[in-house]
């Protein structure tokens, strides 16, 4: 079947769609343990780039998982199916001239290395929200945490399965940040990277 398909050439490039949104586009892959605060800081940062007239789009974990990918669970190979699907929104999204920002447990280093593939290097900056799991577990925003301990919910990342710790984050934000010293953090990495070369 692959066979019988063939790329359609669009009248439109990404680099003129580039061009009348007046800066660049890439994907901010967010990732870090459940309750991390990669929403939250994704959000803000969204927020700052909107002010300054930067087209963007959250993709956000929960959200993707109540649409186009509520069929898939939590199993090690559904994780990398949720992650795969992931980077190729984001490869539309970045095609179409905007900033993504996708805040995404994305335990497993292979899934994000594909993602990174999938949009391109140029096109990927990793940010690590690297807050401990102890200090997840007391927030426990959603009370997943509390769940996972009473056995209620099975592959629950940091509890009864595995996150790799990614070794060369673009940007690395701890558990002392505010959130406004994180975006700052973010903004510092990006700004040369939004400006039209």
């Amino acid at each position: 079947m692959e066979d019988n398909l063939i790329a359609y050439q669009y009248k439109i490039s990404r680099a003129q769609r580039i061009a009348l949104n007046g800066h660049n586009a890439f994907l901010v892959l967010f990732t870090g343990l459940s309750g991390a605060g990669k929403s939250t800081i994704a959000n803000a940062l969204e927020k700052r780039l909107y002010e300054q007239k930067i087209r963007t789009y959250v993709l956000d974990g929960d959200n993707i998982r109540k649409g186009i990918n509520k069929n898939l669970g939590f199993s090690p190979e559904d994780r990398s199916e949720n992650n795969r699907r992931i980077g190729e929104i984001a490869r539309l999204f970045i095609d179409a001239g905007v900033v993504v920002l996708a805040a995404f447990v994305s335990p497993y280093k292979k899934d994000r290395e594909n993602i990174k593939r999938t949009v391109g290097p140029m096109n990927f900056i990793e940010v690590f929200v690297n807050t401990s799991l102890g200090e997840c577990e007391r927030r426990d925003v959603k009370g997943l945490y509390k769940k996972a301990r009473a056995g209620e919910i099975k592959n629950m990342t940091g509890i009864s399965a595995p996150y790799e710790t990614p070794e060369n984050p673009d940007v690395e934000i701890t558990q002392s940040c505010s959130v406004e010293e994180a975006v700052q953090l973010i903004m510092n990495q990006i700004k040369h990277q939004l400006k039209i070369v």
